[in-house]
């Protein structure tokens, strides 16, 4: 696991403020993934699996628009990208006075802004994370402890990779897959994620404001009921009590399992399982960065501290690379009678 990071506690109890939200906390899981090396027995981000060797390797079978994006790059060549950058910024680092760029790294950037020829066929599905239950809390089936998420590297009907889930008992995987398969393109550098290890720690989460009843959406805007609460603590936010709810006192933001939904975009809809019906509960949020501009109050305490420096070229609070249209996260439901049956992916 990673080092660890600790959220800092929310400004006061809302429950005391607003007594109907008490019944509905729920458990949230923040994953804080940073950069590291992870093996095939640790929980992680983009790294790799602990996948059985005679078990076959899935692939995207669909059909895949060439017209989507100009350019493609294999694995490879995104990884070899991303070390020149990492390079890069060491050596200004170490000396401010150095070239900004040498002539090497600008005919490799110039190679990587050709791409690779367009490929047709079956597409090697990308690890994006796996989740140990020694570690992590999540729902699975009776007889497993061990989550693995692949996703295919190209948009399908929605704009953003396709998802797949396998569940198994990691007792059972003693003989390893060395050396999985990979896509010879994918349609985008922030569909392969950096590999990162986790810090997972629990807090509690509200249901966002969307998913609460209009009554109660009236009282969290109206000030006179956040009277008794010291300004000191929100005062920020001290003309819309509303937005303090909704930034730092609901939903976590970042990679997280379990809790609440999040619909930063949308209105909320329904979930129901494909299977059997049941409304389907969050399982893991795949995000795009760990903090944005609203949600500073759920940046850990280690952060300013002992900040992870982010890899080269990516936004603040984007530790994995991943970035699904420009910042949106992409929620992975699951049905709570039967985590095995087909799972939602929610882009809201």
């Amino acid at each position: 696991m990673n080092a660890i990071f600790t959220t800092p506690p929310r400004p006061f109890d809302v429950t005391a403020l607003f007594p109907q939200l008490a019944p509905l906390a729920r458990t949230a899981t923040r994953l804080h993934p940073r950069p590291g090396s992870p093996t095939v027995h640790d929980s992680s981000v983009g790294g790799p699996l602990l996948w059985p060797a005679d078990e076959p390797w899935p692939y995207c079978h669909e059909p895949h628009d060439s017209r989507v994006t100009r350019v493609v790059h294999s694995p490879d060549d995104i990884r070899l990208f991303r070390r020149r950058q990492v390079a890069a910024a060491e050596r200004l680092r170490l000396d401010p006075q150095a070239p900004t760029v040498t002539p090497e790294e600008l005919e490799a950037a110039q190679r990587f802004r050709e791409g690779r020829p367009w490929f047709d066929g079956p597409i090697a599905m990308i690890p994006v994370a796996q989740l140990h239950a020694r570690d992590i809390p999540f729902p699975c089936p009776p007889d497993a402890d061990l989550l693995q998420v692949l996703w295919c590297p190209f948009d399908h009907e929605m704009a953003h990779p396709r998802t797949a889930l396998f569940w198994r008992s990691s007792a059972t995987v003693t003989d390893v897959l060395g050396t999985p398969p990979e896509p010879p393109i994918v349609q985008s550098v922030s569909y392969l994620p950096e590999p990162c290890l986790f810090s997972p720690e629990q807090v509690t989460e509200f249901p966002h404001p969307r998913e609460l009843d209009k009554e109660l959406r009236d009282q969290l805007d109206d000030m006179s009921r956040w009277e008794t609460i010291d300004p000191a603590l929100y005062s920020s936010y001290a003309d819309d009590p509303g937005e303090l709810y909704l930034n730092s006192l609901s939903t976590a933001p970042g990679w997280k399992t379990g809790g609440w939904s999040s619909w930063p975009r949308t209105d909320p809809r329904p979930r129901p399982c494909p299977g059997c019906g049941t409304e389907q509960t969050p399982l893991l949020t795949i995000a795009s960065w760990e903090w944005d501009g609203g949600s500073e109050t759920w940046i850990a305490e280690e952060e300013p501290t002992n900040p992870a420096p982010p890899p080269p070229g990516a936004q603040d609070g984007n530790f994995t690379l991943i970035d699904i249209i420009g910042g949106y996260d992409l929620q992975l439901h699951v049905c709570p009678a039967s985590p095995d049956h087909p799972h939602i992916e929610l882009l809201p």
